[in-house]
């Protein structure tokens, strides 16, 4: 934890690449997440989500501003590619975890995530993608770690296996206060799990807080084609004289309007599409 209940802060984050054709991958990026949040980090390709983990895990600096994390005795990080000893056995990968965590290591929690699935003896560069995501996890969650960051992590995974291991997660998470920072392109995935939402658009954060409220400030509309001052529009679409868009509320909604809650997924796709998205 860093401080007064959070578990991740970002002032004024930025973080440029060198070399031509590159630029600013992360941009005056704010947000504070408290601690216990299953946060959702979603944005296009490109968006800088991984700059923004690697940064959080220590393995980048800060081109501009800070970013305050535990440090790496209390944090985890599962990247993308899943770096593993090629040539260390499933139990040698998990005795390596235990030998360099000492006094955190919990063994039942990462054998559990390998539980009848994977042989103890299987060579890890004999492995499928999924399975490798497995170890990774394990190797992640018996880690003890305050705060778990995740990176596409069941990409790799089938629907089963999906939804086997982030039940998992989501109930270690709730027994132990972990806070978890996943990204993730299956909305899905995301909307049972997560009760904190990062949506990074351009390098830039353009919604931050918890889902519930991000949801209630948020109402889909449809009716005849109208002024919707002094609501901000995030998206609409016109289809005659029908128009149907997601506003973020100034206010009470009036006019002759049919409205209903968003789900998370319509909330997502519609900031997605637009190309500034709603002020955060």
């Amino acid at each position: 934890m860093t401080r007064d209940g959070i578990a991740l802060k970002a002032d004024l984050l930025g973080k440029k690449y060198g070399g031509r054709g590159q630029g600013w991958a992360l941009r005056e990026c704010d947000f504070a997440l408290p601690t216990g949040r299953v946060c959702a980090l979603v944005g296009p390709n490109g968006a800088g989500k991984s700059t923004l983990l690697a940064l959080a895990a220590g393995l980048l600096r800060p081109t501009e501003g800070t970013i305050e994390a535990p440090d790496r005795e209390h944090l985890a990080y599962v990247a993308q590619d899943k770096p593993l000893h090629p040539r260390l056995t499933v139990a040698d990968t998990l005795r390596m975890g235990r030998e360099l965590n000492p006094g955190r290591w919990n063994d039942a929690t990462a054998r559990r995530v390998i539980a009848d699935t994977l042989d103890p003896e299987a060579v890890v560069r004999t492995l499928s993608g999924g399975q490798r995501t497995r170890v990774a996890l394990a190797l992640a969650l018996g880690k003890r770690p305050e705060l778990l960051l995740l990176d596409e992590p069941m990409a790799d995974l089938d629907p089963l296996a999906r939804h086997q291991l982030m039940g998992l997660l989501m109930a270690d998470a709730a027994e132990h206060g972990t806070t978890v920072v996943m990204s993730s392109h299956i909305l899905t995935e995301l909307e049972g799990a997560c009760d904190h939402l990062l949506l990074l658009h351009g390098g830039r954060i353009r919604l931050d807080g918890p889902v519930d409220e991000l949801l209630a400030a948020h109402t889909l509309l449809t009716g005849p084609v109208a002024d919707l001052a002094p609501h901000t529009v995030v998206e609409s679409r016109t289809t005659g004289r029908q128009l149907t868009a997601l506003i973020r509320r100034e206010g009470p909604v009036e006019g002759p309007w049919e409205t209903r809650d968003p789900s998370l997924e319509d909330l997502l796709l519609a900031h997605l599409r637009t190309t500034e998205g709603a002020p955060a």
